[in-house]
């Protein structure tokens, strides 16, 4: 006598749900054999039928069937493997994970393929992946540098100022000099970059000469002034301040964000200004030129910083001179062709508060390593 078939009972809802995900392109295969295992059976049809046309043991199509009428489709879920056991116990993994910061005398840093694997039996792919999941990166390092101006936060309100609301009738300009730009000639001709191949330089080149770019950017329009000049004294600084004051319109102030250096600070310099100043005043009822000294080594508050890396990597880094003369011809070029892009210019984004809640932290954490 035949063994009695126990049928599987479906709603409609749950009949077109198990339809939906057997013709569904992206349901994974486990799951569409057993929504044909739930069907077959709801169709009537015994579980050695299911089984001999599903391709699978009965026993298979039993489990399935069983979790599917005590909790329905989440009773599909895969239930969490233990897996294999870490072949590296736990001691050595915090040990690998805590001396990455504690390199061996004469050395500076670990290195997961010379230092930690062979002495200690360890592969290097099991430390390297210790350290990713710990975010250790042993291989990195940044450079940094915090000022010690007493008058830090006076001066960086005062830069941040100007360029969140800028004053009326008034230009701000971010200004300094590139020095020595070195005018390299590499020895020989390298290869073009091209399909299938990459770019050559040598490693040697010729020394040509340097030369100095005095530049001040415009932070409302982007537009850069600029002049070039064999030495960097006071007297080309004055040269060039003499330069973007006659440039300028007259009755605008000019608020202009220079560094600390010396040049900035010549006797002569501030003789000339304050002359300026006094005479500008007579005429238009405000003096010409306002002065905003970032603090001590916090050029990155000069956005004309921005330009001069573009600069280096866009037209002197990688370039081949054969004179001073042709590398000045090549900044004058990539600076018109600048000038012409209107829409190009640096805007100041960062929030105040939270950079200095940022040199915060980095102080009190150099404080804590010094100690």
């Amino acid at each position: 006598m035949a063994r009695p078939v126990n049928p599987l009972i479906i709603d409609a809802a749950q009949h077109q749900e198990l339809e939906q995900m057997i013709k569904r392109p992206t349901t994974p295969q486990r799951e569409v054999r057993r929504a044909r295992i739930v069907l077959l059976r709801a169709e009537g049809k015994s579980q050695e039928t299911v089984a001999a046309q599903i391709g699978v043991n009965r026993p298979v199509v039993a489990k399935w069937e069983k979790r599917f009428r005590e909790a329905g489709l989440a009773g599909w879920a895969e239930a969490r493997r233990s897996g294999r056991k870490p072949s590296v116990d736990v001691a050595m993994r915090a040990q690998i994970v805590t001396e990455v910061t504690q390199p061996p005398t004469g050395r500076t840093r670990w290195s997961s393929r010379a230092g930690w694997p062979r002495p200690r039996g360890v592969s290097a792919h099991t430390v390297q992946r210790l350290w990713r999941a710990n975010d250790l990166k042993p291989h990195v390092r940044r450079t940094f540098k915090l000022s010690r101006d007493r008058n830090f936060e006076a001066k960086f309100w005062d830069g941040i100022g100007l360029y969140l609301n800028p004053p009326d009738r008034a230009l701000v300009l971010c200004c300094d000099e590139k020095s020595q730009c070195q005018a390299l000639e590499r020895t020989q001709p390298g290869l073009p970059w091209g399909i299938g191949h990459i770019k050559t330089a040598t490693h040697d080149y010729t020394r040509h000469g340097t030369v100095t770019l005095f530049a001040a950017l415009g932070y409302l329009d982007g537009k850069i002034m600029r002049r070039t000049a064999s030495r960097h004294t006071h007297r080309e600084w004055l040269g060039f301040l003499q330069h973007i004051d006659a440039q300028a319109p007259d009755g605008l102030v000019l608020h202009l964000i220079i560094d600390n250096y010396a040049t900035h600070k010549h006797a002569k310099v501030k003789s000339w200004i304050k002359w300026r100043n006094q005479r500008h005043a007579k005429a238009h009822g405000v003096e010409r030129i306002a002065l905003h000294c970032t603090p001590t080594s916090s050029s990155w508050l000069n956005l004309v910083e921005r330009f001069c890396r573009d600069l280096t990597v866009d037209c002197i880094r990688d370039g081949s001179f054969t004179s001073v003369r042709d590398l000045t011809n090549a900044i004058e070029t990539y600076m018109a062709a600048r000038y012409l892009e209107p829409t190009r210019y640096y805007t100041w984004k960062a929030e105040g508060s939270a950079i200095l809640e940022k040199i915060q932290r980095a102080r009190t954490a150099a404080s804590l390593h010094s100690v």
